[in-house]
């Protein structure tokens, strides 16, 4: 009942607008992982309980990389986990990524399940030899005896004021690489529910998370708290329904998305914010499904506008839904530059919540195209 529930994406409104009664909505809040009251959970919290939790359940998985341990990790991620399970599974590593990766994915080589933490992943370009060439093709050169469960995980993105070697959006770049899978989450839902997924999955996963979302709060249910809750990989979440535009976003320009889509109700646009989760794979059918129903796509990432996730998209959109669409898609990414460092260029260079408006506008003919207005 619960996955039919799901797959139905039920919601507490009908498609009237009009409010349901409060028992129903308070069951299809739970079907859907919402909570209607319930615990508030920061993200880096949702992220220490299912590294707690998972290694807790299977001695085989374990925890390094630099300050992982006596520090508590550099985010307090892993804050308590030195403690409880002893320095054989929570290695503090030397300050060089080359080195303990490739340790990292010998160990996976040999049935071990290292979760692997990078300080930012601008610095796991270091490494990038071992989570291409060894990790992602390993399993394929084989001919499937091989298996490597490992997790590559750490903030992934902008920061604030930190430049252009520590501010990349690297979605793109590994989700564009076969053998390995790619997450990105947003809530606290989605960072406890992907990683114990990521966890336990035989394949590689590169887990991007992002440093501003660390000490933001989400609600969660009872659910969500449950030591078997787990989210499936590949698989995206409406996280609000809508019949006017639909807006895909990753990490934390899914709540970009979500405030812009408050936005654009007040001009009665009716906006579909879908939450992609994962990168690789992608849920075309998810987005597709969508964009039928609206018959518009406005996509927003953080990331570089060339070769990006939003290309992505739109490609697939172009080939599986091109008949349904009535505009021109929006793509809304990060400036083709590298990260400027004043505060005042970065915020520019940054999609913005009025960028997310001023698109769905043009792609409902709210508004005078950008070709008109250059």
């Amino acid at each position: 009942m619960l996955g039919m529930a799901r797959q139905q994406k039920l919601v507490g409104r009908g498609s009237s607008g009009q409010r349901q009664p409060i028992l129903r909505t308070a069951v299809l809040a739970f079907l859907r992982n919402y909570s209607t009251g319930g615990k508030k959970m920061m993200v880096r919290e949702a992220l220490n309980s299912a590294l707690d939790e998972e290694m807790a359940a299977d001695p085989n998985v374990f925890l390094m990389g630099e300050e992982v341990g006596e520090y508590q990790g550099a985010y307090k991620v892993s804050k308590g986990l030195l403690q409880k399970y002893g320095p054989q599974r929570v290695v503090d590593t030397p300050i060089t990524e080359a080195g303990f990766t490739g340790i990292g994915v010998g160990a996976a080589y040999y049935g071990l399940k290292p979760v692997v933490e990078f300080m930012t992943f601008n610095f796991a370009m270091q490494a990038i030899d071992h989570i291409i060439n060894s990790a992602a093709k390993t399993n394929y050169m084989s001919s499937g005896n091989i298996n490597v469960p490992i997790v590559f995980r750490g903030p992934n993105g902008a920061a604030a004021g930190v430049g252009a070697q520590h501010s990349q959006c690297y979605a793109a770049w590994y989700g564009s690489c076969p053998g390995l899978k790619v997450l990105a989450p947003y809530s606290s839902e989605d960072a406890r529910g992907l990683l114990k997924a990521a966890i336990r999955d035989p394949d590689p996963v590169v887990f991007l998370e992002n440093e501003l979302l660390y000490g933001e709060a989400f609600c969660v249910s009872d659910e969500v708290l449950d030591s078997s809750f787990c989210l499936p990989i590949g698989k995206a979440k409406i996280e609000k329904e809508g019949k006017d535009v639909t807006i895909t976003a990753f990490s934390r320009m899914v709540g970009y998305a979500l405030k812009a889509a408050e936005i654009l109700k007040k001009e009665e646009i009716d906006a579909e914010v879908i939450n992609l989760r994962s990168i690789r794979p992608l849920d075309r059918s998810a987005i597709n499904n969508s964009v039928r129903k609206t018959n518009r796509l406005v996509t927003v990432e953080e990331g570089f506008p060339q070769h990006g996730v939003g290309a992505e998209i739109c490609a697939s959109v172009a080939e599986e839904t091109f008949n349904y669409l009535d505009s021109p898609v929006e793509r809304i990414a990060g400036a083709d530059v590298p990260m400027p460092y004043a505060a005042n260029l970065e915020r520019l260079a940054l999609p913005q919540v009025e960028d997310v408006v001023r698109a769905a506008r043009r792609a409902c003919y709210r508004s005078v195209p950008l070709a008109k207005t250059a």
